[in-house]
C-alpha cells in the first residue's frame, strides 16, 4: 500500500510541475512565427522587384484567361 501511495504522489508532482509548459511552448512558437514573418517581409522589401507580386500577376492571367497566356512563375 505504501508503494502505491508513493507512486501516485510522484506522478501527481510531475503533473503539477508541467502545468505551465504548454503556454510557454505556444508563446515561443508564436514568437518564432512572428520573427519569420518579419524576416520574409524585410527580404521582400530589400529585394527591389517583388517576386510575390510577379507570381500573383501571373496567376491572375491564368484565372482571367488574358491574351498573354498563363505564366504563374
Amino acid at each position: 500500500m505504501q508503494i502505491i501511495a508513493s507512486v501516485l504522489t510522484s506522478l501527481l508532482a510531475r503533473v503539477r510541475s508541467e502545468r505551465g509548459q504548454d503556454i510557454l511552448e505556444y508563446a515561443l512558437f508564436g514568437g518564432l512565427l512572428a520573427a519569420l514573418i518579419l524576416a520574409v517581409g524585410a527580404i521582400l522589401t530589400v529585394a527591389g522587384a517583388n517576386p510575390l507580386e510577379t507570381m500573383f500577376n501571373g496567376i491572375e492571367g491564368c484565372i482571367d484567361f488574358q491574351a498573354g497566356g498563363c505564366n504563374p512563375f
